[in-house]
């Protein structure tokens, strides 16, 4: 018997998402060490010392459950936002939160909108609970969000997606833009604006989307720990939305997705605010090294408002391999039809000088 006929259709049309691998792995398989990963968006820095502190205090009381509701982290956030316990749902990780919210409220035969070139997780989580999805043409690798308001009107859409900035292009979109996208979008239409790479926004492109709220209660923000905050092996994540809207996803949420050492972890991380700033200023300095190296080899890639940059090299399949080889793991992004580029994280400086070095070199070698 073939067990995955048991499965509905639309859970076996999923093509499951493909995580990097760890460095571990490679090194076995290659046969070399000192590997250089720059592949998952991860903080070179690692984490707040307040945040590990914290970790290593939770774990005189690991075997208790968690606390299911989360309350000192929600009470960190809602002193953060000036939002309510009410207005948040915890998750493990933002990919939690992006799968709370579809099978909250998707169903099979409805649909949602999301753009090319983004975010993998929206077409899965879609994917997952039957519900059809659409793909709107990107603008210059971004989001054309006056597209995707015709095609949520035109398709009768229950939710749209977007991120803010995009990963894997890293391009943004200012709150100009995204406050008139809410303003033209019918109220019935449910909008996850996934800000995972928020922290990383220079001052001149901040805003301020949880105020929104009052006017906007369809909108539903998705954040992370993962990346700014160094706390991606935890898996933890919150949503900011109306209450109404996280009553629905605390429903189908599992009542422990979130452990007690991330939520010990996030609660010090969200108040070491002095690491997030020396996250940041690395990242801009890491961001001018990359692209001022790509820009001497002759490479195009996107201007990017994340912590990563996607550059275009002819070959790209191969070039990842050869990178492989020379110790340095980036991301090919083919899977978002960018077949001719490669994704790299921006790391340390040494980090970074490596992957430039070993790129030259790949570069040099295919001539």
């Amino acid at each position: 018997m073939n067990y995955t006929e048991l499965a509905p259709a639309y859970i076996r049309a999923i093509a499951p998402y493909q995580p990097g691998k760890p460095i571990a792995e490679l090194e076995r398989e290659l046969g070399i060490s000192g590997i250089v990963k720059l592949a998952s968006n991860e903080n070179p820095l690692g984490a707040s010392p307040k945040a590990v502190a914290a970790m290593h205090e939770a774990i005189k009381t690991i075997a208790l459950y968690p606390d299911g509701n989360g309350f000192e982290l929600k009470d960190a956030l809602t002193k953060r936002y000036a939002v309510a316990h009410a207005n948040l749902v915890l998750g493990n990780g933002s990919n939690d939160l992006l799968e709370l919210a579809s099978r909250a409220f998707l169903a099979p035969g409805d649909v949602a909108v999301y753009a090319a070139h983004a975010f993998a997780v929206y077409a899965l989580a879609t994917q997952a609970v039957g519900a059809k999805g659409i793909t709107v043409p990107a603008k210059e690798f971004g989001h054309d969000l006056e597209a995707m308001l015709k095609a949520a009107v035109q398709h009768k859409a229950k939710m749209v997606f977007i991120a803010n900035p995009n990963n894997p292009t890293g391009t943004y979109l200012d709150a100009d833009a995204l406050q008139s996208f809410m303003q033209a979008l019918p109220a019935n239409i449910l909008v996850v604006l996934d800000e995972a790479y928020n922290e990383y926004l220079p001052p001149a492109q901040h805003y301020d989307s949880v105020s929104w709220l009052a006017k906007y209660p369809n909108l539903i923000i998705s954040r992370t720990f993962s990346k700014a905050y160094g706390l991606a092996g935890l898996r933890v994540g919150y949503a900011i939305a109306h209450e109404q809207i996280t009553d629905m996803m605390n429903r189908v949420r599992q009542p422990f997705n979130v452990n007690s050492i991330a939520q010990a972890a996030a609660v010090a991380a969200l108040h070491d605010m002095d690491f997030v700033q020396q996250t940041y200023e690395l990242n801009q300095r890491g961001m001018l090294q990359i692209t001022d190296g790509l820009n001497k080899l002759g490479l195009s890639y996107i201007p990017s408002f994340g912590n990563f940059i996607s550059f275009r090299i002819g070959g790209a399949t191969a070039m990842y391999r050869r990178l492989l080889e020379l110790g340095v793991i980036v991301r090919p992004v083919a899977n978002y039809d960018m077949p001719d580029y490669l994704r790299v994280s921006i790391g340390l400086e040494t980090e970074n000088e490596k992957f430039l070095t070993a790129l030259a070199q790949a570069i040099k070698e295919k001539k």
